[in-house]
């Protein structure tokens, strides 16, 4: 039986949110953590992110906060202001009907902002150490009261040295309080936090066990976020395909996508929680006599669907553990046959796919999104033989068409006419460069072919070559051979990327750590011209 979000003891208004958030059953640690959460037990949630663990230990906590009392009831710590702004948002988003006020707390924004918005009232802080530590010194911030109190990603923490500012925090907390920590490893550091300052905490992890991709071909191809969906429609047309299905994380997800391909002319169909069993059994029906050839679906609803001759699965949005990646791919390949998976990946989510292929011990295959040039030359011989097959349907009533093939024939070449209206019934995007599209980062001083980029670390950090190379490569997924030149100097540095992957190092490393300094990263200005 699958579990699902109405079985838990929390607020209708709470439910409501969460199924407007298109979540139909708990992940993994879902689960396991909301259940003892609610509880009023204190737990330590060992989950990669991308688990769900946000979730995890929001639902119950917004669930066990009194709307009416304005003064802070919880604090979540943070190690970046990036993943303070996603848990706050998230939670924005769980408390919609239970109006609940979530504040936000980083460096780099105006404090004095923040001060107002606390005067205002609001019920849950979520903050980095060094910012919630300077509002507790200004007194702008009292834990006295608080009821929950979350740590995420401590190991992240530790990593960062803030370990000691996490402690002056903690003795300053109400100590009759729920305490959360959630962290991907736990190393002797946090496992001596924790002891000091939780009460018999509820040890919960995620058991992988052995995670062993199927015998498939398994390749991801690296897409920015905004040409999401003509990435996808570039990578299906240049595919082979019999019958494909593409999962997407969410039920709004998968209904937006459906639409969408369906509006560009491909034969889709979406399976969510939402449909009814007839519903779902029509769509079943048109799936399995291939009237449809893309079944757009979440994990669960996919879930006991067998289709022997499925040839494709298309991770639309990245699984957010090892396993939903493992069944999700399973659905190809069965009883003997080819099949091939394929992973779109921002460039955010390249840290979240190198977790999935440690825990499978299988590197997955980097393609690029293909060009205009290659999918029609893929789909060539599909194209001619539909167009034969109309031609020789003795059946088909010419006489509709008869005047304007005339009067076009009789100003236009034959193999004009046939080109011209060969790429508008096949292809109607053909002057889209969907793979840098949106980003023009000018004249950055670089080689040609190049792109260079501003760093505000340099040897402060520790900075080197090697550890710039070997980090940018992983993150953002592109050779490291590839990377072009490289000038460090005391508090910044400046790196050259080919053009094509300029865009996917931009995305990628705007919000991320290198060298374990979190950077600022932005195109170069063009070097000063010598007289």
């Amino acid at each position: 039986m699958v579990m699902t979000f109405e079985e838990f003891e929390i607020s209708n208004n709470l439910k409501k949110a969460v199924k407007e958030m298109g979540f139909e059953a708990p992940s993994p640690i879902q689960e396991k953590v909301i259940p003892e959460l609610l509880k009023e037990q204190d737990v330590i949630g060992q989950a990669q992110t991308g688990t769900g663990k946000t979730a995890a230990f929001g639902i119950p906590l917004i669930n066990g906060i009194n709307s009416k009392q304005k003064h802070v009831q919880a604090l979540v710590l943070t190690p970046t202001r990036e993943l303070a702004i996603q848990v706050a948002g998230e939670f924005q988003k769980l408390s919609k009907f239970n109006k609940v006020q979530t504040l936000p707390v980083y460096g780099g924004q105006s404090i004095g902002h923040q001060i107002k918005t606390m005067k205002r009232g609001v019920q849950i802080v979520v903050g980095t150490p060094g910012r919630v530590l300077d509002h507790i010194s200004r007194g702008t911030l009292q834990l006295d009261r608080i009821s929950h109190l979350v740590l995420d990603e401590a190991d992240e923490m530790l990593d960062m040295g803030f370990i000691e500012d996490i402690e002056k925090i903690l003795k300053n907390a109400n100590e009759d309080r729920q305490t959360m920590l959630f962290s991907a490893t736990m190393p002797p550091a946090i496992r001596k936090l924790s002891n000091k300052y939780m009460r018999t905490p509820k040890q919960v992890t995620i058991d992988k066990g052995e995670v062993a991709a199927p015998s498939i071909e398994q390749v991801y191809y690296k897409v920015l976020e905004k040409n999401k969906l003509d990435s996808l429609c570039r990578i299906i047309d240049s595919e082979t395909l019999d019958l494909g299905i593409i999962f997407c994380r969410t039920k709004k997800g998968v209904a937006e996508l459906t639409e969408a391909l369906q509006a560009r002319g491909y034969m889709a169909d979406g399976l969510h929680g939402d449909l009814t069993q007839s519903q779902r059994d029509v769509v079943m029906k048109k799936f399995r006599k291939s009237t449809v050839e893309f079944l757009v679906a979440t994990d669960v609803a996919a879930r006991g669907i067998d289709v022997q001759n499925v040839t494709h699965v298309v991770n639309y949005d990245i699984p957010q553990d090892p396993e939903s990646y493992v069944h999700r791919i399973g659905r190809t390949g069965r009883a003997g046959r080819e099949g091939i998976a394929i992973t779109l990946v921002t460039p955010r989510e390249m840290k979240h796919l190198r977790s999935i292929e440690r825990e499978i011990k299988n590197p997955i295959q980097s393609k690029s999104v293909p060009s205009i040039e290659e999918v029609v030359e893929k789909q060539q011989e599909t194209w001619k033989h539909q167009v034969v097959q109309l031609i020789e349907d003795h059946e088909s009533d010419d006489s509709l068409y008869g005047n304007i093939t005339a009067d076009l024939l009789s100003d236009y070449s034959a193999d004009k006419v046939v080109t011209a209206l060969m790429k508008l019934a096949f292809y109607s995007h053909s002057d889209e460069k969907v793979e840098t599209a949106g980003y023009d980062f000018g004249e950055t001083g670089a080689q040609q072919g190049m792109t260079r980029f501003f760093i505000n670390v340099g040897r402060n950090v520790d900075m080197t070559p090697k550890k710039l190379v070997e980090d940018v490569a992983k993150l953002v997924g592109i050779d490291a051979g590839r990377i072009g030149k490289i000038d460090i100097f005391e508090n910044f540095t400046f790196m050259e990327v080919p053009e094509e992957s300029a865009p996917f190092v931009y995305e990628g490393l705007k919000y991320a750590r290198v060298g374990g300094a979190k950077i600022n990263l932005e195109p170069a200005k063009p070097r000063p011209k010598r007289k």
